[in-house]
């Protein structure tokens, strides 16, 4: 794959629609740890979140203001070290808390928060490794 500059490196780059994309560059930053990739003026941006990134763009041009925005409500699942860390980070800006701190049987402690655009972000730290049979799922393709 040839590589570009402009496109992060991840194979899959969420993109979510914001009203105000500058607020939600601020708010993520702050209540996340997110930093900004490129930003082009007050309509889109790139941000790093550790390994990966999202695109934040503003209303499509095909979609009339007033009208729901495609992909509002949207989830994006984050890998992270210590999802601890990152809920006393968010809840200290007081991001809204969806799910609390919980410990999944697949090996899995998350948290989830919805954000300034009603997208929700669960933060996911693996805290084990467990095999999809033992919480009663079946191994497909693992790679």
């Amino acid at each position: 794959m040839l590589a570009n500059r402009s496109v992060p490196p991840p194979p899959v780059v969420p993109e979510l629609v914001y009203e105000d994309v500058e607020a939600a560059i601020a708010w993520l930053g702050q209540a996340f740890g997110f930093t900004v990739r490129w930003q082009a003026g007050d309509h889109r941006a790139q941000l790093w979140a550790g390994e990966g990134a999202v695109v934040l763009r503003d209303r499509p041009p095909d979609v009339e203001a007033g009208a729901a925005v495609p992909g509002a409500c949207s989830s994006v699942l984050v890998r992270v070290e210590d999802a601890a860390a990152v809920a006393e980070r968010a809840l200290a800006v007081g991001a809204r808390l969806v799910r609390e701190l919980q410990d999944h049987p697949y090996g899995e402690r998350q948290v989830t928060f919805q954000d300034l655009g009603g997208h929700r972000w669960t933060f996911t730290q693996s805290i084990a490794d467990v095999a999809p049979e033992d919480w009663g799922g079946v191994s497909v393709d693992l790679r």
